[in-house]
């Protein structure tokens, strides 16, 4: 991978002279961002004031400034952990009921909590790790920043802690904000989010008045709530039951494929911390009483744009791709 390190110049007058500071990386502890197979590095420093753009490269003059950080409050739901819950209006908390939550976030920064925080139960247990995004104003498919956090039953995501508001590295500004599941469609706010340092600023992905973007970006539940699509099993941001590359599938060969399924029995439950178990009770089932395939068939089936009710028909994400 290709990486450009911004670098800084100032000419500083002093006493009627002018000294200049040779150019050089002051730090490569501001954030950083990859699109391509290019990864730019921004130093600490002042924000950004000019972009140049050359090819398919694109380079910001200026730095992201280390000490620029806003506090979000995003609240979500995934659909299916709440499918058939133990108490209405919480998700369930199966996974971490059987130890089976990683403390190293599934997600690209790795982020690492303390055990404890799985040992919190009631409204505030954790369900699940989940990716949270920042998306500039003016092009939405630009990444700011994103960072792993932790998913409570009643829907509060929250920092490593298990309790505290969410606090990014970004500018005060306007952002477009992502929510993300490893096994879920992600979904986006419609339009941006003021977001500051002083407050932590809601964002309820839960209230079906809360505007996403595209159609039917998230599933809505019997109790009017809305919640992201379970159903992705094998990171395609598409939802299949059938045909090529079909999640259904993907579930049946690694439940065929486990070192513990000695007869290679597709009634079999595959156990652990899996993309395949669709309603994170910690089983992942290609048939039987509760198995995950029927999560697939039935959100294919009950899509609101599969209008002819067709197993063919793929839900795919409505979070844009990045650039």
């Amino acid at each position: 991978m290709k990486t450009i390190s911004a670098i800084l110049c100032l000419l500083v007058p002093f006493l009627g002279m002018t000294q200049t500071i040779e150019k050089f990386s002051i730090d490569s502890g501001g954030a950083s961002a990859t699109a391509g197979g290019i990864e730019i590095l921004y130093t600490i420093g002042e924000v950004n004031v000019q972009e140049l753009s050359a090819g398919n490269i694109q380079v910001s003059e200026g730095f992201i400034n280390g000490s620029m950080k806003i506090k979000i409050d995003p609240k979500l739901f995934l659909q299916g952990p709440i499918l058939n819950p133990t108490s209405a209006g919480l998700m369930n908390d199966d996974l971490r009921q059987n130890t089976l939550i990683p403390t190293t976030s599934p997600y690209a920064d790795a982020a690492v909590c303390n055990a404890s925080v799985f040992n919190v139960t009631g409204n505030n247990a954790i369900v699940d790790w989940v990716w949270v995004e920042l998306r500039a104003a003016n092009d939405n498919t630009k990444l700011i920043n994103g960072k792993s956090a932790l998913l409570q039953r009643d829907g509060d995501v929250v920092g490593l802690d298990g309790v505290s508001e969410v606090v990014m590295l970004a500018a005060p500004t306007s952002y477009y904000v992502v929510v993300k599941h490893r096994n879920h469609l992600g979904a986006m706010s419609a339009s941006t989010i003021t977001l500051n340092e002083s407050t932590s600023t809601e964002v309820d992905f839960r209230n079906s008045g809360f505007s996403t973007f595209g159609s039917h970006a998230q599933v809505v539940l019997g109790s009017g709530d809305t919640a992201l699509w379970s159903g992705d099993t094998n990171l395609s941001n598409q939802i299949k039951f059938s045909g090529a590359g079909n999640g259904s599938n993907t579930i049946k060969d690694y439940i065929l494929s486990d070192p513990l399924n000695g007869f290679n029995s597709v009634t079999f439950s595959s156990s652990g911390y899996l993309n395949t178990d669709l309603n994170l009770n910690g089983l992942a089932k290609f048939s039987g009483a509760g198995n995950d395939s029927n999560i697939i068939k039935d959100n294919v089936l009950m899509h609101p744009s599969n209008g002819f009710n067709s197993p063919t028909f793929t839900i795919n994400t409505t979070v844009p791709e990045l650039d």
